[in-house]
C-alpha cells in the first residue's frame, strides 16, 4: 500500500520532519497530498484546498494563530485544521518583557551610540530611560501569553497590572481598553487577529495615550494601524514602540524604519530552539493522529 503524502510549505525543525518521514512520504506537489504542513505566512484558502484534492484530510499550522487558513472552507470540505497552542507561551512572554526592558532603558539606541564611537565617558544626562518598578502595565488580551507577561512584570518588577479581556482574571485589575490607554505607562497587546481587533489601535487610541507611554506588540501586526503609529511616534504623542509583528509583513509602513523611538524585531518572539522544536513535534503529531484515524489534540474546527 503506497504511503500517504505530506506537502510541507517550508522547512521546520528536523525533529518534526523525521517523525513524519517514518510514516509518510513527502511530496513536492500539492495535488494528491493527504496533509499540508503550513506556516502562518502561508495563505490556505479554498483554492489551495481544491488544488490538493479529495485526499486532503488535515492542515497542520505550525503556529498558534490560524487566521491564514479559511476555516469555513476547510470545515465544508471536512478537512481538519490544527495548530500548536500553549508551547510558545513562556517564550513569547519573555520576548515581550525583553522588549519592555529594551525600550524603557533605550538599549538599542545605546548600542548604536556606542558602536558609532560616540561614547566619550560617563555623563549624567546620557540616554536617560525609565524604571519599570511601580509603573502601570496595561495588557490588552490576558490569555496564556498575556497572563504570563503579567506574572513576570508583577513579580519581577513590581509593576501594577491593568488588563482587558472577555474572560476575567481575579489576580489582576480589570479595566476598559480606553482606561488602559489613558492610564498605562506601558501597553502590550496579546490578541488574536479578528475583524473586531483589526486596527484596534489607531489615530483615536494614540490620542488617548500618555505622551510618556510605550506600546509593545508581539501578537498580530494588523491590530495596530501602522500609518497612524508612525505619525504618533513622529509627533511624540507616545514615547516609543516595540514591534515584533507588522501590518503587512514583511513590508513596513513608510517611515517606520527611520524612527529612533521604535524597536523592530522580525517576528521572532517564539524563536527559541526549545520552543520551535516543540512546535515541530506538535505539528507533526497532529498530522500523524489524523492520518492514523485519531482525533488530534489541537483541533481548531471542532
Amino acid at each position: 500500500m503506497p504511503k500517504q503524502k505530506i506537502f510541507v510549505f517550508h522547512k521546520i525543525p528536523e525533529i518534526g520532519l523525521k517523525m513524519l518521514e517514518k510514516k509518510f512520504e513527502f511530496s513536492k506537489k500539492l495535488k494528491g497530498a493527504s496533509a499540508i504542513l503550513s506556516l502562518l505566512t502561508d495563505k490556505i484558502d479554498a483554492r489551495i484546498m481544491d488544488k490538493a484534492g479529495r485526499n486532503l484530510k488535515v492542515i497542520s499550522n505550525y503556529a498558534v494563530g490560524y487566521d491564514n487558513i479559511d476555516i469555513i472552507a476547510a470545515s465544508q470540505c471536512h478537512i481538519m485544521v490544527t495548530n500548536t497552542p500553549g508551547v510558545l507561551t513562556n517564550t513569547v512572554a519573555e520576548h515581550t518583557i525583553g522588549l519592555i526592558c529594551a525600550i524603557a532603558q533605550r538599549i538599542p539606541e545605546a548600542d548604536k551610540f556606542t558602536k558609532k564611537g560616540k561614547f566619550h565617558g560617563w555623563q549624567p544626562m546620557l540616554l536617560l530611560g525609565v524604571d519599570l518598578k511601580d509603573k502601570i502595565l496595561g495588557i490588552i488580551g490576558l490569555g496564556r501569553i498575556g497572563a504570563r507577561v503579567a506574572e513576570i512584570a508583577k513579580q519581577g518588577f513590581n509593576m501594577k497590572i491593568l488588563y482587558y479581556d472577555k474572560i476575567r482574571n481575579k489576580k489582576y485589575e480589570f479595566s476598559s481598553i480606553k482606561n488602559i490607554l489613558r492610564n498605562s505607562d506601558f501597553i502590550t497587546l496579546h490578541l488574536p487577529l479578528l475583524p473586531s481587533t483589526r486596527h484596534l489601535i489607531g489615530k483615536k487610541e494614540f490620542k488617548l495615550m500618555k505622551p510618556t507611554a510605550y506600546l509593545i506588540n508581539t501578537s498580530r501586526g494588523p491590530i495596530i494601524n501602522e500609518k497612524s503609529l508612525v505619525k504618533a511616534l513622529k509627533k511624540k504623542q507616545i514615547a516609543s514602540a516595540a514591534l515584533d509583528v507588522f501590518e503587512k509583513e514583511p513590508k513596513l509602513a513608510s517611515g517606520l524604519i527611520k524612527l529612533n523611538n521604535v524597536i523592530l524585531t522580525p517576528h521572532i518572539a517564539s524563536a527559541s530552539i526549545e520552543t520551535r522544536e516543540k512546535m515541530a513535534v506538535i505539528a507533526a503529531q497532529n498530522i500523524i493522529d489524523v492520518l492514523e484515524g485519531r482525533k488530534p489534540e489541537n483541533l481548531v474546527n471542532r
